[in-house]
């Protein structure tokens, strides 16, 4: 069974904030896929995720190096910040990175995952992140000062291991 939440999120502040939030749901072994256009906001919430995680080294986009690793400053799991992006070949292209050997012990982190990692792990966190500029959203001048940056951000827990979680928490 999946289980979701949908999150209005309108600066980047809040973007980061929502990824300090999810990480206090994070544990080794959980594999985030993040879904959305170039600049909807997949590394900035990972930054948040790093931030919230308590790991080594800015959190940047690992799009020329395909994957990042940024350990752990306490007793929490490392953070692999992934993007697959460029990778054309699915989970056979992914497994040279060994991603498979990482996921037990840390949070993987994956941009541009969606149809390319889901056979890693059944459990993962979804999150599909969608500018409401030109959407169906109503935004109103209350929401945000600039309606570039608001966001549509959906956080879907897919398999056993999200059943139990609370996901609403995540909208502060």
């Amino acid at each position: 069974m999946d289980v979701g939440t949908r999150i209005t999120v309108t600066s980047p502040d809040q973007m980061r904030d929502l990824g300090r939030r999810l990480a206090k749901l994070l544990r080794p072994g959980d594999l985030v896929l993040l879904t959305g256009e170039l600049g909807a906001g997949k590394t900035t919430l990972t930054r948040g995720l790093g931030e919230g995680l308590g790991v080594r080294g800015g959190v940047t986009s690992p799009t020329f190096v395909i994957a990042r690793v940024h350990p752990s400053l306490g007793d929490g799991p490392p953070l692999v910040h992934v993007d697959a992006y460029r990778l054309n070949g699915g989970l056979d292209e992914m497994e040279d990175l060994d991603l498979d050997v990482s996921l037990p012990d840390s949070v993987v982190a994956v941009e541009w995952g969606e149809g390319k990692v889901e056979g890693l792990a059944e459990d993962r966190l979804h999150v599909v992140i969608q500018r409401t500029v030109g959407s169906d959203m109503a935004v109103t001048d209350a929401m945000a000062a600039d309606v570039d940056d608001v966001r549509d951000v959906v956080v879907t827990g897919v398999g056993p291991r999200w059943a139990g979680e609370d996901l609403a928490s995540l909208a502060g």
